[in-house]
């Protein structure tokens, strides 16, 4: 055997009991799996001794802002160094493929603060396949990816806010049906984020259609996570079981004061709907902060027609009054139809370096040192660093958090924006947080428990034959981490700090974590849907 990992605590990723046993690996695949005193212990041309480890299936990330930090970076050790071997891309509704020239262009103006303005990367595709094709160059982890429902809308129709033609509408699909074509696993979209957001519900239930006769599932980033958030939720359960799609809820949380306490309601609506025969499952991240940009906290009229028409609403006094009222009186569907607190808004990152001094502090304190309202602050933020600034918000609940990733269908995503000076430490810490705080600390989770969501739930929404479990003839994607130590090493403070209890990820059986340091190999490739759906 190419490698056999010996008395190594086994989590098989089906979420029973774990067992001690010697697993060899060979050509990329789990070979044989021998229980502790069952037989002859195999051999192999390395061994690695794993007392006091546990080995898990890779963690996979249901969702990931990796989309140009797997092209700039492809050692990408912020994922890698978590265990995490397969991200899914392409979500909330905005990303890189199916584009034009125009439409690229638009989606980096766009999507800065996720991603960067891609100056430095070489954008030599247009399609789904074309951009699933450049990430088999080489990338140290696995990637399936969502098309974007938003990018959609702007390829289409431009950032129009009114409902699609029936022409439109024609067009949209076939461009769905060509991305589940080129591998795409189904679609996502950003309902509080334009142009996605203009579109109404018999428009999403269209696209859902087509994403479903190619077995693939719908990955909404919903209209509020605020203000109705649980009318958000039902609208997307109500609109895929319409369109006989899978569901799969991005960032499942209850945000805002509004909700405080609110997890269980949200629970109810979800079984109800899978005892009813709803395909449904979810992803949380196990932090209270969101994050996202600061533009995607305005009215959704005020970002009409794209980045230079925001850009003059922002710079015209008589609108940009009209902007402060919704934002901070009514609450602008941007912030999820609640009203903006200040305080709550921290600075995470910017485009310009010019702009760093805001990095670190909320909107409300750079406000006050500078004498002036935090309006006035976020207004010249927003013009200055040209809608490139990245935030935290800080409007979680931690009761929340806990009793949703409890769920019988939860997963883990990080919402990872690898992004800026102060990234949310989600993007390098959300697996060991599961398994160090939420495991070992907390208890919320069994291991055995936690590792299920991690790795066979995914894998499983997903589709895939031979990943989500150490099992005979399965992909040798692997971690080996120490339960007793594993944790996070990332915090707000200094967030791009490597996790801690994790000295070996395997992708394919290849090491790519090797005694806690990052290789030079990189084994990770495009996950594509087949004809047959997985």
């Amino acid at each position: 055997m190419d490698l056999v990992i010996r008395d190594v605590r086994v989590v098989d990723g089906t979420g029973g009991a774990s067992y001690r046993a010697d697993v060899a690996v060979d050509g990329g695949r789990i070979t044989s799996i021998v229980r502790e005193g069952s037989g002859q212990r195999p051999g192999g041309q390395r061994v690695v001794e794993a007392h006091g480890l546990a080995l898990s299936p890779g963690f996979i990330d249901m969702h990931a802002h990796s989309d140009l930090a797997l092209l700039r970076d492809p050692g990408h050790e912020a994922k890698a160094a978590q265990g995490v071997t397969l991200e899914v891309l392409g979500q909330d509704g905005l990303s890189y493929a199916p584009v034009d020239d125009r439409t690229r262009e638009e989606v980096r103006r766009a999507i800065t603060g996720w991603n960067g303005d891609g100056s430095d990367i070489d954008f030599d595709w247009h399609t789904v396949g074309g951009y699933l094709d450049r990430l088999d160059r080489g990338i140290a982890v696995n990637a399936a990816y969502l098309i974007p429902q938003g990018t959609l809308r702007m390829y289409a129709m431009g950032w129009d806010d009114r409902p699609a033609t029936a022409a439109e509408t024609e067009r949209m699909k076939q461009l769905v049906a060509e991305g589940m074509e080129q591998g795409a696993v189904g679609m996502s979209s950003g309902l509080t984020y334009t142009p996605g957001m203009y579109a109404d519900d018999a428009e999403l239930t269209e696209l859902c259609r087509v994403v479903a006769s190619y077995g693939g599932y719908y990955c909404p980033h919903h209209r509020s996570y605020g203000a109705g958030a649980l009318q958000a939720y039902q609208e997307m359960v109500g609109l895929t079981r319409a369109a006989g799609c899978a569901l799969h809820l991005a960032h499942a949380t209850m945000n805002f004061g509004v909700n405080k306490g609110k997890a269980p309601e949200l629970l109810a609506l979800l079984d109800e709907a899978l005892d009813g025969g709803a395909d449904i499952s979810l992803d949380t991240y196990p932090y209270t902060p969101g994050c996202t940009t600061l533009v995607a906290m305005l009215p959704s009229w005020a970002s009409e027609g794209g980045p230079d028409a925001i850009m003059g609403r922002l710079r015209d006094e008589e609108t940009a009054r009209k902007i402060r009222q919704v934002m901070e009186v009514e609450g602008a569907d941007g912030c999820h139809g609640v009203p903006i607190q200040w305080d709550a808004i921290e600075i995470s990152g910017v485009s310009d370096p010019a702009m760093s001094g805001y990095v670190g502090r909320s909107v409300a304190a750079s406000a006050r040192e500078r004498g002036e309202e935090p309006w006035v602050t976020a207004r010249r933020l927003l013009i200055e660093d040209r809608l490139g600034s990245t935030i935290l918000q800080h409007v979680g609940h931690e009761e929340n958090v806990r009793q949703i990733m409890r769920h019988r269908v939860h997963t883990g995503g990080s919402d990872g924006i690898l992004q800026g000076d102060k990234p949310h430490p989600r993007a390098y810490g959300t697996f060991p947080q599961y398994l160090g705080r939420y495991v070992r600390e907390l208890g919320v989770l069994s291991l055995e428990e936690c590792v299920a969501h991690l790795t066979s739930r995914p894998a499983a929404r997903l589709r895939l034959p031979d990943r989500g479990l150490v099992r005979e003839g399965y992909r040798a994607d692997l971690v080996l981490f120490d339960p007793e130590t594993v944790a996070a090493g990332s915090t707000f403070e200094v967030p791009r700090t490597l996790p801690t209890g994790i000295p070996h990820v395997l992708i394919d059986g290849r090491f790519v974590i090797e005694d806690g340091r990052r290789t030079d190999v990189l084994a990770g490739r495009s996950v594509r849907r087949t004809p047959g759906g997985a």
